[in-house]
Formats: structure tokens, C-alpha cells, sequence
């Protein structure tokens, strides 16, 4: 196997990409990028890599920080439980290890929100010890090139893959075979239109050889979806509106929104009415609904919402024990949910 990984690291030094995290063996910076690219691509995860390093240079400014100003940073990336882990992760550093990053394997994986993925590849990457990293890149890579039909998504599968990754791991050079496989899955051996004509491994690559790219790699499970109704009351007062912190274990936790009603469908004007009279003690004299949005979909990994919006102009102070009052111009001090801050920029007429 030492050939096919001396194969792999020579096209790795001809076409990796310049990367700021693989320029340091800073564990805390490499930590950040690898949290922030899972299930993000590159290109995206980039911008926010460099302004986690920016606002928090070092683990100790991201553990004082609030959440919120976390959470703000993380805004648009999704997955918000994974800043919430990693404010408590650079917690339990300061708090438990004296401050110091864990320098092996085991004790990284104790961290908040770090998995076996994770913690192998911080620990090749930082430390160059000898744990092999089995990513989406990685098994698509192994299983194209072996021939592995095994789901990557069993448990037998998962073990089968990460004793062939462990089997084939350069123990000289832990970190330079896992960035190259990994870069080469991302680069290379791509999910859709992998470049097999010229791929260094086209002879040897099972899957290549037996018109079987396409099949590979086998994938199981099938993520199930339930459907949620959201009416956005978007109220305007004299210099600001309304917003509500997600307090509950539920989607966007911490993060803010405006006044939301969750209803078995979507809300028509004379429902939203009554809503207004009977949950906010609004009469009908005190408000005028000035204009409703398009429904808009927005794709979780396990839900997909429907949301409405409803610009509702009210000529008399908000009671209301969970909306607070924000002025216009401090919006973006808040962590927003990504379907509430697209309607704020693409709706800049509703400030009026």
C-alpha cells in the first residue's frame, strides 16, 4: 500500500490548494476549519474561517465571548448546535485543560462536539500522530478505487472503511496522506463527474474499470423530512421592530426572529387578524397589515419550513413578555436565522 499512498501525496504537493489552515499546526486554528467545513464546501467555509481567527484570535477570546457574538460570526452556515459546541468545547479548554489545546488523540475527541472524523484529523494535521481521517471525500475515494459496495452509512460499513484507511495510512507522514486523499475526493474523484480520464489511479480503480463510478459510493439511509408552517409577524413601530430569542431545544436555538406563529398551514389575513386581537391584545383599530410576503421555502436537513411574512404597522406599544423592541439600525448585532435575514435583505422596502 505504500505506493498507492507515495501515488496519492505526489499529485497532492502537484495540485493541492493554497489553504490558510494548512499553513499553521496551530491545533485551535485547525480545529476552527475543520468544524466550520463540515458539510460546507471550501469556498464558503473560507470566509468564515478567516473571521472566527479575527474576532477570536486565541481559544481563551473565543471562550469569554458571549454566545451571541458566536453565534452572529457563525450566522449563515447552518448547523448552529456546532457554534454552540465549539463556545463550550473553548470553555471546557480554559476551564479543564489549563487552557491548553489537547495534544493526542483521545483527549481531543473528549470535546464538545468533536467525533472520531474530527479528532483524527486534528491530531495528523496539529501533531502529525498516526489516525487516519474517513470524511465524505475519503470513503468515496476508498470505495470507488477498492470496489466497496458496503453502505457507508452501516456500521459494518464504517468499520470496514476506517480499517482499510488505517491500512493504508502512511504512519511516516500522517498528515500529508490524509490532506491528499481528502483533497483528492474533493478534487478529483468529485461526486458528480469525477475526472477518470485523467485520474493517477485509472488503471488500478475497481470501480473505473467496471462502469461502476456512478453507483459508488452505496448510501442507505434516507433522511426523513417533516414539514413546518411559520408566520412571521414582522412589526413596525416608530425606528425598529419586534424580535423573540429561540430559547427552546428546538431548529435556530439562541439565534433571533420576529414574532412567529407555527400552525398546521399557512395563515390567511383574517386568521393572522384575530391572532393579532386575541395574542398580543391588538384591536383592529390599533394596526394596519400593510403588505404580506410570498410564501417562502426554506430546506433543513430533517424539515422543511414554509414561512410567511406579515408586515403589520401598529400605532401603540408591543406587551408582550418574550418580543423585545430593536431598532433598525442594530438588526445585524443579532444572530439571525439565514430564512430571516434574507428577508431583511431582500425586502429592504418593509424599514419604510
Amino acid at each position: 500500500m505504500d505506493g498507492w499512498s507515495a501515488q496519492l501525496t505526489h499529485w497532492y504537493e502537484i495540485n493541492k490548494r493554497d489553504l490558510p489552515w494548512r499553513q499553521t499546526r496551530n491545533p485551535y486554528f485547525i480545529w476552527l476549519s475543520e468544524i466550520i467545513l463540515q458539510q460546507t464546501r471550501v469556498v464558503q467555509g473560507l470566509p468564515y474561517y478567516e473571521r472566527f481567527v479575527r474576532e477570536f484570535p486565541t481559544i481563551q477570546d473565543l471562550a469569554s465571548s458571549p454566545l451571541e457574538q458566536v453565534l452572529n460570526c457563525w450566522q449563515g452556515l447552518g448547523y448552529y448546535s456546532r457554534a454552540r459546541n465549539l463556545h463550550l468545547a473553548a470553555q471546557q479548554v480554559v476551564q479543564s485543560m489549563q487552557g491548553k489545546f489537547p495534544e493526542n488523540y483521545h483527549d481531543i475527541l473528549k470535546l464538545k462536539g468533536v467525533g472520531p472524523y474530527t479528532a483524527a484529523a486534528i491530531a495528523s494535521f496539529a501533531f502529525d500522530l498516526p489516525h487516519a481521517v474517513v470524511d465524505g471525500n475519503v470513503y468515496r475515494v476508498l470505495s470507488r478505487h477498492f470496489g466497496i459496495h458496503e453502505p457507508v452509512d452501516s456500521v459494518s460499513g464504517q468499520r470496514l472503511y476506517a480499517e482499510l484507511a488505517r491500512r493504508l495510512l502512511n504512519t511516516a507522514q500522517p498528515a500529508q496522506h490524509n490532506q491528499a486523499i481528502m483533497e483528492f475526493g474533493a478534487m478529483q474523484c468529485t461526486p458528480v463527474k469525477p475526472q477518470c480520464d485523467i485520474c493517477i489511479f485509472k488503471t488500478s480503480c475497481v470501480a473505473f474499470n467496471r462502469n461502476e463510478v456512478d453507483l459508488l459510493p452505496v448510501k442507505v439511509g434516507k433522511v426523513k423530512q417533516t414539514e413546518r408552517f411559520f408566520n412571521y409577524l414582522v412589526f413596525q413601530v416608530e425606528g425598529g421592530t419586534y424580535l423573540r430569542e429561540r430559547i427552546e431545544k428546538d431548529i435556530w436555538q439562541n439565534l433571533w426572529e420576529f414574532a412567529v406563529e407555527e400552525s398546521a398551514a399557512l395563515l390567511e389575513e383574517k386568521e393572522i387578524m384575530l391572532l393579532l386581537q386575541q395574542k398580543f391584545s391588538l384591536s383592529a383599530e390599533s394596526l394596519v397589515i400593510k403588505r404580506v410576503s410570498e410564501p417562502q421555502r426554506h430546506i433543513l436537513t430533517h424539515q422543511r419550513l414554509l414561512a410567511r411574512f406579515w408586515l403589520v404597522q401598529i400605532f401603540s406599544n408591543l406587551q408582550s413578555k418574550e418580543l423585545i423592541f430593536v431598532p433598525y439600525d442594530q438588526l445585524g448585532s443579532k444572530p439571525l436565522p439565514r430564512l430571516i435575514d434574507k428577508f431583511i435583505k431582500t425586502h429592504p422596502t418593509w424599514l419604510d
